[in-house]
């Protein structure tokens, strides 16, 4: 995934209110800038981390800016804008670059599906295969070496994971992916010390065959790209 434009360069301020962010550019002006993620961003919005914004021309925008990436202090790269992990895996499903999930024919996101009225992000399909839905999540939370999701309680999540095992029971195939948007993770693990309620279900869609999938990406201030498959430690 390559960004429309260049990508302008900071240092951050702080993160409040949840959206807003204060940043100091290089030469010195503070903007306000949209911070495009929900999460708990444990690790990831810490003051003096050098950032990268996009900015973005319509008028009918309140803020002009939006912080899609930082840096740590040890060098790695973080994407926290939420919205670019389907764009991520969507480049990637059109390219057959997943292995796991090559083979079919088409390709559509945004999908309504089951009974509590909800899109699935990608619903791929084949004459020779069963349809296969998949649901996104990035991964951004690192702690003592090891990555987690969610960063936050999430009752969507857990929605998204009763909607993933009733298409199993159905006979379809249903895949949560972790798009790992942090260059230090190398490996996921589902945070039960933060949610223990999506951990608990968690073992149960993959008891009742959900499949489970986390990729890494290489992220610089030109493009997110999905790297390689990553451990997920049940």
């Amino acid at each position: 995934m390559q960004f429309n434009n260049s990508l302008i360069e900071g240092v951050l301020i702080k993160r409040y209110k949840r959206f807003l962010t204060d940043v100091t550019l290089l030469n010195k002006d503070e903007v306000v800038a949209h911070c495009p993620n929900t999460g708990a961003m444990t690790g990831c919005a810490e003051p003096g981390m050098q950032v990268w914004l996009s900015a973005s021309d319509n008028p009918k925008r309140k803020l002009g800016y939006t912080w899609e990436l930082a840096v740590t202090q040890r060098g790695h790269w973080i994407g926290i804008n939420t919205n670019n992990a389907n764009k991520i895996v969507g480049e990637a499903l059109t390219m057959q670059i997943i292995s796991e999930l090559a083979g079919y024919d088409s390709v559509r996101a945004e999908v309504r599906f089951g009974h509590e009225n909800s899109r699935i992000d990608f619903l791929l399909s084949a004459s020779s295969k069963q349809d296969c839905y998949i649901e996104v999540k990035s991964v951004t939370l690192l702690e003592d070496e090891q990555g987690y999701f969610p960063d936050a309680k999430t009752v969507r999540g857990q929605k998204h994971l009763r909607e993933l095992t009733a298409m199993v029971e159905q006979g379809y195939r249903a895949v949560l992916l972790f798009c790992v948007q942090h260059t230090g993770i190398q490996s996921v693990k589902v945070a039960e010390h933060i949610d223990p309620k999506y951990a608990q279900m968690f073992a149960q869609a993959v008891e009742a065959g959900v499949e489970v999938l986390a990729y890494s990406c290489v992220i610089n201030e030109q493009n997110i790209t999905l790297n390689q498959r990553l451990p997920v430690i049940v």
